[in-house]
């Protein structure tokens, strides 16, 4: 399963502080954007996704998907993954990528992104919808 840089925004935002914006980047650290509060903008500025409870929408605020527990599912209902400890999985079980502290990995071991004072469920977020 492939995701888009920008998806993977969204994954980061769930428990963010609201007077926080926390700045994302890619594995060069290159700035991919930043999340503030539930909302998420690209490194231009633009909004580009929010998180509402368990739902993940995009910027024009079509639904993404939702996180329930440790499952994650995409818009239509079908879930594309699951969480378990700092590891995260497809749908068929096969691990896709795993969180090192402020770092995320891809399932072969590769450096993807990171930010400064990553939450969990932010991660999840990042990597599930953005990446």
């Amino acid at each position: 399963m492939t995701l888009r840089p920008v998806t993977a925004l969204l994954v980061l935002s769930l428990l963010m502080p609201a007077a926080w914006a926390q700045r994302m980047y890619d594995s060069s650290g290159r700035a991919l954007g930043r999340v503030d509060a539930e909302r998420f903008y690209s490194a231009s500025g633009q909004q580009i996704g929010r998180v509402d409870g368990e739902r993940v929408y995009d910027g024009s605020g079509r639904q993404l998907g939702r996180i329930d527990g440790d499952r994650v599912y995409n818009a239509s209902g079908s879930q594309i993954g699951r969480i378990d400890g700092d590891r995260l999985y497809s749908a068929s079980g096969s691990q896709m990528g795993r969180i090192d502290g402020e770092r995320l990995y891809d399932g072969s071991g590769r450096q993807i992104g990171r930010a400064d004072g990553l939450r969990r469920m932010q991660m999840i977020v990042f990597f599930y919808f953005f990446m």
